[in-house]
């Protein structure tokens, strides 16, 4: 009997181990007090600015820089993340992702929005007790990038908020928006469920207290993101490209924003989140990475080190000054170009240095959504040297830019870049992909999500039963009623309010393979979407509607010889509508052709 009782309480000490530190730990309870020196936030009863982060770099690196708190932009599955965080000494502000218009979300859809309120019911139910949790972030610039002052999505924020502080009043509520401009600063003072203002701002960082005086803001606020300057905010080439900051210009503005926009106003700051704590491709490779993606830190995580924990790291990252071209910038076709480099690393070590040539993404609108990295444009570069670099222009007119990263003997890094221009009219090659083998480098992306969306998921690494190659598309819609539909659009999220697109002049068909999952599966394709009452609509639209697919690849065409292909930006479109079980239908090889 000892022995089954030891067997007994063994397994049971192992159970309570595996389970959530959130089903079997207390909250620790936060506070927003008002003082005659300001706002401040208590945790635990003791005051706490926050020196946080955003990202998906590891945390224990984050702990270690001096931090004390994480951001998380949505709530799946954070068990584990809380979990690490609490361990590690770090609070975490749990986001709930509210819908975006650009994404497809209604607002005025009652069903849509009570769909979303019961996720955000279920995220605080599971979460409001974890140790960890510092506040709930109720949507991230759910307003838009306009005026923001649409009044059905303030009251759905407004409602969350108020029901999150319901469930659970251990913790505060915030929601964030994109910079100041419009009427946010009125939309959340006039939000009675919402206690601070968290506000996304990069280059306004530095001015970002005094206008938001100015603007009558009443609540604190927190710098929920900030860095370097976005492209919006930088100056262009004559072909439009953004000039990106190196890597140790960034780290000196990283520092300029956070003491004037977080230690500069006492009383009403209650802290910041960096961004991004990892890699990011989102304009460039490097624009907003604190990290490059094998790891190596750059400048802002040496500056950030030194602000949150009052000393800088013993090795400090290597320096680098602005690319210079020898010449013009603009050049011919198979053209030599030389750029000169200065490099220096603090501690005197040798330097490692990587030059690499890409296309220009093209895509500098905001928003943060998901862009594949150019590849490589293999062979161009001649020489590489920590002085600088020869290369030889590609033969294919169009806007590229070259990247330096520079390596200290630690495996730190600094980077820098500069556009460049091969002239000559952009001929577009057949056949010409929408998607082969994964999204990375396709030139359109699948971004404009269409109708219940919630109820969608898209896998553009399907491995299993492809047509051809090492992957396939998955489009999964688990919706009992409704439709849903996918646009791949160019530059992401282009709804038509941005000049994009290709042109196609020479193609003769879209092409595509289909199957579905047992055979049966309707689905609408399609060519264009974006009609002439937008200020950059698609030069043609094209759909084939009702095709039934079978449970074997077969190949579909939509024929688009005698459309006007100069322009479009909606490379291709599928939807499909729901039939009680779940649909799943799968892609591959979506193309045009001559």
């Amino acid at each position: 009997m000892r022995t089954t009782t030891a067997r007994l309480s063994i397994a049971l000490c192992t159970s309570l181990l595996l389970w959530p530190l959130a089903a079997r730990a207390e909250a620790i309870p936060v506070e927003l007090r008002q003082t005659e020196n300001g706002w401040q936030l208590l945790r635990g009863g003791k005051p706490y600015f926050i020196r946080g982060a955003g990202g998906d770099a590891p945390l224990d690196q984050l702990a270690a820089a001096g931090a004390n708190s994480v951001r998380t932009w949505g709530a799946d599955d954070l068990d584990a993340r809380l979990d690490e965080a609490h361990a590690l000494g770090l609070s975490v502000t749990v986001g709930i992702w509210l819908g975006h218009e650009r994404h497809g979300f209604d607002y005025n859809d009652e069903a849509q929005v009570a769909e979303q309120m019961e996720r955000a019911r279920q995220a605080v139910l599971r979460y409001k007790d974890h140790p960890a949790v510092l506040m709930w972030g109720i949507g991230n610039e759910m307003e838009g990038f306009e005026s923001g002052d649409n009044p059905v999505i303030w009251k759905a924020v407004n409602d969350v908020a108020a029901m999150a502080k319901e469930l659970d009043p251990n913790h505060p509520t915030m929601t964030v928006t994109a910079e100041l401009g419009g009427t946010r600063i009125q939309r959340v003072n006039n939000a009675p469920a919402i206690d601070i203002h968290g506000i996304n701002s990069y280059g306004g960082a530095l001015s970002l207290a005094e206008r938001y005086r100015a603007g009558g803001g009443t609540k604190p606020y927190i710098l929920t993101e900030f860095g370097p300057p976005g492209t919006w905010e930088s100056a262009k080439s004559a072909w439009g490209a953004p000039y990106e900051l190196t890597s140790t210009e960034k780290a000196a503005f990283y520092r300029r924003s956070y003491e004037r926009g977080v230690t500069g106003a006492p009383g009403l700051a209650l802290g910041s989140y960096v961004f991004t704590w990892g890699s990011k491709m989102e304009a460039t490779p490097t624009w907003y990475g604190m990290f490059l993606p094998d790891g190596a830190r750059l400048g802002a995580v040496d500056v950030m080190t030194e602000l949150w924990s009052g000393s800088p790291p013993t090795n400090l990252v290597p320096t680098v000054e602005p690319l210079v071209i020898e010449g013009e910038p603009r050049l011919d076709p198979g053209d030599e170009v030389r750029v000169r480099a200065v490099i220096t690393d603090p501690e005197g070590a040798a330097i490692r240095v990587r030059w690499v040539l890409r296309r220009e993404s093209g895509e500098y609108t905001t928003g943060g959504d998901f862009r594949p990295v150019p590849p490589e444009v293999e062979g161009a570069v001649l020489e590489g040297r920590a002085s600088g670099a020869r290369l030889r222009m590609p033969r294919d007119p169009g806007p590229y830019r070259l990247f330096l990263y520079a390596y200290d003997a630690a495996g730190s890094a600094a980077t820098a870049n500069v556009p460049l221009l091969v002239k000559g009219k952009v001929r577009t090659s057949m056949p010409f992909y929408v998607y082969k083998d994964g999204f990375e480098g396709m030139p359109w992306v699948p971004s404009g999500w269409m109708g219940s969306i919630d109820a969608l998921t898209l896998d553009g690494d399907h491995a299993d039963n492809c047509h051809e190659g090492s992957a396939c598309i998955e489009m999964l819609y688990t919706g009992e009623f409704g439709w849903v539909g996918v646009a791949w659009q160019h530059p992401p999220n282009n709804w038509g309010d941005v000049e994009g697109g290709f042109d196609l002049t020479g193609a003769k068909e879209l092409e595509l393979w289909a199957r579905g999952e047992y055979g049966g599966e309707r689905i609408n394709i399609g060519v264009g979407l974006l009609e002439a009452d937008k200020a950059h609509p698609d030069s043609a639209k094209k759909t084939v509607e009702g095709i039934v697919l079978t449970r074997d690849w077969k190949r579909y065409r939509i024929k688009v010889k005698r459309l006007d292909l100069s322009s479009i930006k909606t490379g291709f479109v599928i939807t499909l509508r729901g039939k009680r079980v779940p649909v799943t239908v799968y892609l591959d090889n979506i193309r045009f052709v001559r």
